[in-house]
């Protein structure tokens, strides 16, 4: 996009604000951004995660804020996925467990940055970022694998939800 996408309007409001919205409605206990550095824009209401290891992608700032977290589960959204509704978050929710996520699978792809971590996953996430693949596939294929995660299909009607705005043509399809 050539700038920070947090910052790019969707539907007439920054993308950050608008994530933010759709996470608050599910009333969590705690919200947190994980980035490089801290954005300008986070609200003082919101923690910031440093990514500990930057050059390692989502990978690292999902493993930071497991490793921050208290709760159970930590939910997943990136910045970029705006078409993801609470009530689908809500729904995959149904599918947690103690000491087990979701992750949702389009095809016999997943989408990790839409999902639900137990916060078990937190020393698989840590083996991940010390070794030499930062991909995020291969450590959700490894914790379905050992129970940590449940996929479940996406349907059709659904697949829209996971559209990402990676280019600024993207914008004119929301």
């Amino acid at each position: 996009m050539g700038r920070d996408k947090a910052t790019i309007l969707f539907r007439n409001q920054p993308l950050w604000q608008h994530q933010l919205g759709i996470l608050s409605k599910l009333e969590p206990e705690m919200l947190l951004v994980s980035a490089r550095i801290d954005p300008p824009w986070r609200p003082a209401d919101v923690e910031f995660v440093a990514d500990a290891y930057p050059s390692r992608g989502p990978l690292s700032g999902i493993g930071v804020a497991l490793a921050r977290t208290n709760s159970h589960h930590l939910l997943v959204l990136a910045v970029d996925m705006p078409f993801v509704t609470p009530a689908y978050l809500d729904e995959v929710f149904e599918y947690a467990g103690p000491g087990r996520g979701v992750v949702p699978m389009i095809e016999n792809r997943a989408e990790p940055l839409a999902a639900i971590y137990p916060r078990e996953a937190r020393s698989d996430f840590a083996g991940a970022l010390a070794g030499n693949d930062f991909s995020l596939q291969p450590l959700v294929a490894k914790l379905t694998a050992n129970g940590k995660l449940q996929p479940i299909q996406v349907s059709d009607q659904d697949k829209g939800l996971f559209r990402n705005l990676n280019q600024p043509a993207d914008l004119g399809s929301g």
